[in-house]
């Protein structure tokens, strides 16, 4: 049985990739295999290897599948820009099929927990009209939302689990990153968070020195998700 879920977050840099992580070690501690995918990364650097992203390498190291770079990470771009722009500028053509035919290939190896990465926000462009919500509704994943807390992010947050239900997707469960522990009113914001957010807390994982995977974990919560088998 596969556990698999679709992480996205309230916009761009609120630590998707921290708290992805952070979910792969809690998964691991609890005795569960693990496996992730980044579809499509873009800021990434030339090595010797090949293109690479620091994110997707993040998502590898608490895989305890025996993955490629490549199975995690099927596209990858070096501008640091929208993953619809570097892949017009690469010749690519960035559409849902040509991504969900490699996380499908990694889901179907039977990790009992295993993530999807996101870009971004909900509604980031591939190519044509379509998004990456489109990945996540072809995959019919249950979603993760991370909540970066700052001012602005009770709008983001309940504008995102909108669309995540309109889109006819079930909001799994939310975790509250703190990317900014001098908001105002910081405990009320989070009560409103919990109180209007129709899917469980995860957790509330503070501004951290060094946010390591088993550092973050210690502030996450498994236990609350309906763990559900993916069907590939």
């Amino acid at each position: 049985m596969t556990t698999a879920h679709f992480v996205t977050g309230t916009d761009t840099e609120v630590g998707k990739t921290t708290i992805a992580a952070g979910l792969l070690h809690a998964a691991r501690l609890a005795g569960l295999s693990t496996a992730a995918v980044k579809p499509v990364a873009s800021g990434c650097e030339i090595t010797a290897n090949g293109l690479r992203n620091s994110d997707a390498l993040a998502l590898l190291g608490e895989c305890t599948l025996p993955l490629r770079y490549e199975q995690v990470n099927p596209m990858a771009f070096e501008p640091a820009i929208a993953p619809h722009l570097a892949a017009r500028e690469a010749g690519v053509d960035l559409t849902v099929a040509a991504l969900a035919e490699p996380v499908r290939r990694v889901l179907a190896l039977h990790a009992q927990f295993a993530l999807v990465e996101g870009a971004g926000g909900w509604r980031v462009p591939l190519a044509g009209d379509e998004t990456l919500s489109d990945l996540a509704i072809a995959l019919s994943l249950p979603v993760i939302l991370v909540v970066g807390v700052r001012l602005g992010c009770i709008n983001h947050a309940l504008l995102s689990a909108e669309a995540i239900e309109r889109d006819g997707l079930r909001l799994a469960g939310w975790v509250a990153n703190i990317v900014d522990p001098a908001t105002s009113r910081l405990q009320e914001n989070l009560a409103t968070l919990e109180q209007r957010l129709e899917a469980p807390c995860l957790g509330r994982v503070p501004r951290l020195a060094t946010a390591s995977p088993a550092e973050v974990a210690r502030y996450l919560d498994l236990s609350a998700l309906r763990l559900m088998p993916f069907r590939a």
